[in-house]
């Protein structure tokens, strides 16, 4: 018994050290498994044929194909995308998720692929001052919940913080006045106004920039090199560029000054 203990342990550090990365297993899958919201326009949503598309699927559907495998996009809400995949029920999350050292330590990611910021949303006959940290002292601002912009109102002192499943309900609060305001991605808001049809207009910048990227499950280097390669390529033969100026107008893949 005392001699199979070591043999017990090298075995076990074997499997550790030759388990699959995860370019292998997506390769032998043949699928690469996406998670998104598809309630998120323009990044990710369902079209009126109820076929998801946007900002995200069209990249999802490029770096699926160029790592010659296909796309298979699973839905959800926000509050258990980043929850399933430390699960292992996806590959990668494809959902704006913004590069964070907190979620550095529990995901890899790849390189960034938009650039982006936090801003406020208020009605559209909105009178008072509501730009700085101050201003939001006593007011309720609406999130979604588990997002980064919902730390954000976290971090403000004084404010009421209400979450929520998805833009399209924190924006039907907003204006029936249950909240005074909500915070969302800058790159988002003109698209969500114009959609939701309510009586909301884009309010102040918050913070500074974001930088977001693809997460997916820690030590896997293979899969890493292969995906920032992917997204390298794309932004160098222009395909990046070009899926971001049909939906956004302008290359959201860099920040507003270099654009």
């Amino acid at each position: 018994m005392k001699k199979s203990l070591p043999l017990i342990a090298m075995l076990l550090l074997g499997s550790h050290a030759f388990a699959a990365d995860l370019l292998d297993t997506v390769k032998q899958r043949g699928t690469l498994i996406i998670a998104l919201e598809g309630t998120y326009p323009p990044f990710n949503f369902k079209d009126k044929q109820q076929q998801l598309t946007g900002y995200e699927v069209e990249l999802g559907n490029e770096i699926a194909k160029r790592l010659k495998v296909k796309p298979q996009f699973v839905t959800g809400e926000w509050s258990g995308l980043l929850a399933g995949l430390s699960s292992g029920k996806f590959d990668v999350v494809m959902n704006q998720v913004s590069i964070t050292d907190a979620r550095k330590k529990v995901f890899d990611f790849s390189q960034p692929y938009t650039v982006s910021s936090a801003q406020l949303i208020v009605r559209k006959n909105e009178t008072r001052k509501l730009a700085t940290a101050e201003d939001l002292k006593g007011k309720k601002i609406g999130v979604g919940q588990g997002s980064n912009y919902a730390d954000l109102a976290k971090g403000m002192a004084g404010v009421e913080v209400k979450t929520y499943p998805g833009a399209p309900e924190y924006l039907q609060d907003l204006a029936t006045g249950r909240v005074d305001a909500a915070l969302n991605d800058s790159l988002l808001i003109p698209f969500a106004i114009k959609e939701s049809r309510l009586p909301v207009k884009a309010g102040a910048p918050v913070g500074g920039l974001t930088q977001m990227g693809i997460p997916f499950a820690r030590n896997n280097p293979q899969f890493k090199a292969a995906l920032d390669k992917t997204l390298s390529a794309m932004q160098a033969d222009g395909t990046l560029r070009k899926i971001s100026i049909k939906w956004f107008g302008t290359d959201v893949s860099k920040a507003p000054q270099a654009r």
